[in-house]
């Protein structure tokens, strides 16, 4: 008796969600924080399904890739996030840093 092999859970959302907290993490390390996290909570679960039956099951490629993009994305949100609020700590708030960087502006011209 042949069984016919069906889509594992979220496997495409894993794989975009994994993509985005790349992404995510130029937009402060905020972004790319939270969808790394879902995504991983997410690949876990598939991947527990997929490990009980996984004769049964395609797509298990896409979360693992996404589940690699996302611990990637994870690590790179973390130290652009701890990079800003350092910064933000460094510079005196978001007004000291503006100044910082109108400063910079001014030393080089533009």
């Amino acid at each position: 008796m042949e069984m016919t092999k069906q889509e594992l859970p979220n496997a495409t959302l894993i794989l975009v969600f994994g993509i985005l907290s790349m992404v995510g993490c130029c937009c402060y390390g905020v972004v790319g924080v939270i969808f790394g996290i879902i995504t991983l909570v997410m690949s876990k679960k598939a991947m527990e399904i997929y490990n009980a039956n996984p004769e049964m099951y395609l797509g298990y490629q896409n979360v693992k890739i996404g589940r690699i993009l996302a611990i990637i994305g994870l690590i790179l949100s973390a130290i652009f996030l701890i990079i800003f609020v350092v910064a933000l700590i460094f510079y005196g708030g978001m007004a000291g840093l503006e100044e910082f960087q109108r400063e910079i502006l001014e030393q080089q011209g533009m």
